[in-house]
């Protein structure tokens, strides 16, 4: 695949030296999930990887991979999450947003219980939008009119953003670390977002 210019504009602000290609049988995944993935996200998965975003946001595999050192059931633990979520939710925040459960596809989650995910009623996976379905945020339910790439990289520049996006704070200076680097890290008794000794 050419270079995806959403994941392009993301490297700007985002390195990608500690990212690892997964090799993903992209054909296999869509007969798993029944639809195509968005242009960025393929091309996340090949510049990064699945992996730690500033030891906060976690980017899921989009498969199973039982050797991955955290989380390796990919989107589908999340996304019966997400979906659980959004039918115990009722009242007022879910009417004003009312889409079908089963259209909610995560992709990410946070250290403090965010869950992002895409709102896939489009047949163009390219003009899915972002749901965030935060912990702490407000409002609790949120729809981005943009890609995963494009959610990333404002959450990683954009205080204000930020601020409404996600229940935590995130360092200063973004950071991304792919999970085979992380199993490394961890085995060697280094902290595994940092590389740092404990």
């Amino acid at each position: 695949m050419g270079r995806n210019p959403q994941i392009a504009a993301l490297a700007q602000v985002l390195p990608a030296s500690q990212g690892v290609d997964e090799r993903i049988d992209w054909s296999e995944v869509e007969e798993i999930w029944g639809t195509r993935f968005p242009a960025d996200y393929v091309a996340f998965m090949e510049v990064y990887g699945a992996g730690q975003i500033s030891g906060e946001v976690r980017i899921l595999l989009p498969v199973p991979r039982p050797d991955a050192y955290s989380d390796g059931t990919g989107l589908r633990q999340e996304t019966l999450n997400a979906r659980g979520s959004w039918e115990m939710r009722g009242g007022s925040g879910r009417a004003a947003l009312d889409v079908d459960p089963d259209a909610i596809l995560a992709w990410g989650v946070t250290t403090g219980a965010d869950i992002y995910c895409w709102l896939t009623a489009s047949d163009d996976p390219d003009r899915w939008p972002v749901l965030v379905y935060g912990r702490h945020t407000n409002p609790t339910l949120q729809v981005h009119p943009f890609g995963m790439a494009q959610f990333l990289r404002r959450l990683l520049t954009d205080d204000e953003f930020q601020e409404e996006t996600i229940s935590v704070v995130l360092p200063g200076e973004p950071s991304f670390v792919n999970w085979r680097e992380e199993k490394r890290r961890w085995d060697a008794g280094l902290d595994p977002s940092t590389g740092e000794p404990w």
